[in-house]
């Protein structure tokens, strides 16, 4: 497919707004051909709009969309099935100028729908996204010529932009000869984002990061680009280089974060070959206190996991309204398939869990940052319970309630906007908050 198709915004984008005025003026055109059935298109418009409602409330009351549904979607689906109905009374009867109208109408309709119900969730903003698949440019990997000199955490002191820095940072595609290699685990390619300051001659030795999205979900850049970009505006174009990996290997898979039998070795892609990879590719600071794991819902699961797990190669971390624990939504599905049936290794991998069972002082010197939309009923009791599990152990814990947010993007968007700008300081990139 057509790579300029499948990038293009759907979000913050007029698509939306063509597409209910075109469904508005079609509605209108088929009602007034014919006056006289007004009442009778209403009627059929007005029976199809609720069912369609219910229809959405009955799905998310028995879990079929996992987690609650944002409060516009069901509305965006009931309106587009609602104009849909009238366009198909248009398509039913003659001439045939009032029957394309009607396909035209139901057309527009429908793409509403469905763009309204994307917005409301706020998360996947191009097609690539919802597909699953990948369609930035193929990344160039600069030089590694970096100055490596003085202590990363006063960087923000000595920095000073050259002229001719660019004001943005660039997003790109792991894949071809700069794909990083996925071992037992078939990972999607990743995606890159380099900040204003990694994009100038000579430029300064920067902190890693490492993101994983939701699912269903793909490797795609765009909220964390978003977020990193405002920090590098007020920060001098300082912000930490990004990843964006793979821990799903397709969007209907869970393989909740741990290698298996059944779903490959995501975890030793991640908290191994990754690493590996980005250490000898990338010009990022080498002590790993500066190197954070990261994710959303999903991801953030992983991440919470493997910031327990693997101290020694993550130093922050970053977790954006994520589950309690891999697998917190399938978890007979999860034992039997994932872990042989075995309920004790299943319990065993709870971030709460491996936090608890670290000796003391494991996490001394590693920030955790734990952020929730304040409606979010389903994840945010969750996050609160991992924030206090990660004070306990031992994690300097920093919490955010994104207030009026479900589980969206509008919770995603704030849960990065206060974890990047909290975890600035920490990893020389910024002033100690005063």
């Amino acid at each position: 497919m057509n790579r300029f198709v499948l990038s293009f915004e759907l979000i913050d984008s007029p698509l939306l707004t063509v597409c209910v005025v075109v469904a508005g003026l079609g509605t209108l055109g088929v009602v007034l051909w014919r006056p006289r059935r007004v009442l009778r298109t209403l009627v059929i418009a007005l029976a199809a709009g609720p069912a369609m409602y219910v229809i959405a409330r009955l799905l998310e009351h028995i879990d079929a969309f996992q987690g609650p549904l944002p409060v516009g979607a069901a509305l965006w689906a009931a309106g587009g099935i609602a104009v849909a109905a009238v366009g198909v009374v248009g398509m039913c009867r003659r001439p045939w100028a009032r029957r394309a109208m009607g396909a035209v109408t139901v057309l527009a309709a429908l793409l509403a729908a469905a763009l309204g119900v994307n917005a409301s969730y706020g998360v996947t903003h191009n097609l690539a996204a919802i597909l699953g698949v990948q369609a930035l440019d193929p990344a160039t990997l600069p030089a590694q010529d970096g100055v490596v000199d003085g202590d990363p955490a006063t960087l923000f002191q000595r920095w000073e932009p050259p002229p001719g820095m660019p004001a943005h940072g660039t997003v790109s595609a792991l894949t071809g000869g700069t794909r990083i290699p996925p071992g037992q685990f078939a990972a999607r390619d990743a995606s890159l984002y380099l900040p204003p300051a990694a994009l100038v001659p000579s430029p300064p030795a920067l902190p890693l990061l490492v993101f994983m999205m939701g699912q269903p979900g793909s490797p795609d850049p765009t909220a964390l680009a978003k977020a990193l970009d405002a920090f590098a505006a007020k920060n001098r174009g300082l912000a930490p280089i990004a990843v964006v990996v793979d821990q799903l290997s397709a969007p209907e898979k869970d393989p909740v974060c741990v290698d298996s039998a059944a779903y490959g070795a995501v975890s030793t892609y991640i908290n191994q070959l990754v690493p590996q990879w980005a250490a000898q590719k990338l010009n990022v600071v080498q002590d790993h206190r500066y190197w954070t794991i990261g994710g959303f819902s999903n991801g953030g699961a992983c991440a919470a996991l493997y910031g327990a797990q693997h101290p020694d190669t993550w130093g922050q971390l970053l977790d954006v309204s994520g589950n309690e624990f891999p697998g917190s939504e399938h978890v007979d599905e999860t034992v039997r398939v994932v872990f042989g049936g075995d309920a004790t290794a299943f319990a065993a991998t709870k971030p709460a869990a491996v936090m608890a069972a670290a000796p003391a002082g494991t996490y001394a010197g590693h920030t955790a940052v734990f952020t929730w939309g304040g409606d979010d009923t389903t994840y945010g009791p969750g996050q609160q319970s991992n924030a206090q599990a990660a004070q306990s152990a031992g994690f300097t814990t920093l919490t955010h309630v994104v207030e009026g947010t479900g589980h969206t993007g509008e919770a995603l968007d704030g849960g990065l906007a206060f974890g990047v700008d909290a975890l600035g300081p920490v990893l020389g990139l910024a002033p100690p908050a005063s």
